[in-house]
């Protein structure tokens, strides 16, 4: 599944780069993405994220700073300009639902616990809204979230300071399972 979602993906990268308005130029982004929504396994909800952390991201994925074929592939031939323009209509899409999964109370006493450990709310905002160049952590895809924590723990993902794997250092994996399943939970 994921090799035709490969492939897929890397067809209209190649039609992105030549299309005319940006709306067409974000048709396949949002084919993985949602419309703010992601519904494909641990690939991020982007709706709500601040402008300038997704051209942040972008740029990350144009630079091979952060190394994603799919995303690179689709990046590489866009100009800041584009990056930017991409990244304003990308953080006016509406922010992802929360999971409708049942909680479990105990993780989310636990997450709680450890949010205020390591003032994870204090970068990512109180509501976990983001801001600036902080990612929007409300409703994100649990899945996505596990993965991308588990990332910057282990530094196969790189932010764009080391604030990130700093505080990933003393967490375990089942805190990050936990504050995967808190964050989700947020609206």
């Amino acid at each position: 599944m994921r090799g035709l979602a490969l492939a897929v993906l890397v067809s209209l990268a190649a039609q992105s780069v030549s299309a005319a308005t940006i709306e067409e130029r974000l048709a396949p982004c949002l084919a993985c993405h949602g419309n703010g929504q992601s519904i494909i396994a641990e690939v991020p909800s982007l709706g709500g994220q601040p402008a300038f952390y997704v051209t942040t991201q972008l740029y990350m994925f144009r630079e091979k700073m952060r190394v994603v074929a799919p995303m690179n592939e689709m990046m590489k031939d866009l100009s800041d300009d584009d990056l930017r323009d991409m990244a304003n209509v990308i953080s006016k899409l509406p922010p992802p639902l929360p999971a409708t999964e049942p909680s479990d109370p105990a993780r989310l006493a636990r997450a709680g616990a450890l949010i205020q450990q390591h003032r994870c709310n204090f970068c990512h905002n109180q509501d976990f809204s983001g801001e600036q160049n902080v990612p929007r952590l409300a409703g994100q895809r649990e899945d996505y979230l596990v993965k991308a924590l588990r990332e910057y723990k282990s530094n196969a993902r790189r932010g764009y300071d080391a604030s990130m794997a700093d505080v990933m250092y003393p967490v375990t994996d089942t805190d990050i399972l936990d504050l995967a399943h808190f964050l989700a939970r947020l609206r």
